[in-house]
């Protein structure tokens, strides 16, 4: 499993859930991965377990929402592995909090907008440029499928992915004259331990999973997508959402 061999791959919330599968699964496929995650425990532990495999990673302790933080990490990045050819932004997530846009607060609107959007265009911002130095890679956002079907009760989170959504188009069209590819996933729901929290606590969960046609997503189906996108495989592809909902959206 060579997908990536000599790339150097940052991925973002890569403690925990979609982005430690990732994680692995770019390691495993020949990547030097960097574990870009605000919480060290996880992100440590992520790192020693893939060490204890044989595989190269490192972690840095990174937010996404601060600047200095994000330049910080990519500089990192590059005086330890010398590159940046993969940027895999998958930090981000929903709130019981979120609403639709008449009852939400608006502190939850912009913890929305700060992580899922900003965040992206911080790493963004600081990497491509690294990327383009490096000859050219790729971009892997993480949207949803919100951003692609009407979905009540989540208009914060649905503002931020769409705009992610926007946003990978245009970079995609932007970055091509310099051989960098900007695609995104929108997984459907995925059972992380985070997204089965907020599960256990809404009626509607029975009709929501059940509108998923091929049984749940799980997190290795949408790290899988992500490699795809990232990879010599996808080489001809730039500017797409690629929809990893289990039918979700045609259902």
């Amino acid at each position: 499993m060579d997908a990536l061999k000599d790339r150097v791959a940052l991925i973002t919330g890569a403690g925990t859930g979609i982005g430690a599968v990732a994680a692995e699964l770019f390691a495993r496929n020949g990547a030097r991965v960097v574990v870009a995650e605000i919480n060290e425990e996880q992100g440590r532990s992520v790192v020693d377990e893939l060490r204890t495999k044989g595989l190269e990673a490192i972690f840095v302790r990174t937010d996404v929402t601060d600047a200095d933080s994000v330049q910080a990490c990519v500089a990192e990045t590059v005086a330890t592995f010398g590159k940046l050819d993969v940027i895999y932004n998958n930090a981000g997530g929903s709130s019981t909090r979120d609403s639709d846009v008449t009852r939400v607060e608006v502190d939850e609107f912009w913890r929305a907008i700060k992580l899922d959007l900003f965040g992206t265009w911080l790493v963004c911002h600081y990497g491509i440029p690294e990327i383009i130095r490096a000859g050219g890679g790729a971009v892997v956002n993480a949207t949803s499928v919100v951003a692609l079907m009407g979905w009540p009760g989540k208009d914060a989170y649905t503002a931020a992915k769409g705009a992610i959504a926007a946003l990978t188009r245009s970079m995609a069209v932007e970055f091509a004259p310099h051989k960098v590819r900007v695609n995104a996933v929108a997984p459907g729901t995925t059972r992380t331990s985070r997204v089965m929290a907020q599960l256990a606590q809404l009626e509607t969960t029975q009709k929501l999973t059940a509108a998923h046609l091929l049984g749940m997503v799980e997190p290795i189906d949408v790290a899988n997508a992500a490699l795809y996108l990232a990879s010599d495989a996808a080489a001809r592809t730039t500017g797409q959402i690629i929809a990893v909902d289990s039918g979700l959206t045609i259902s």
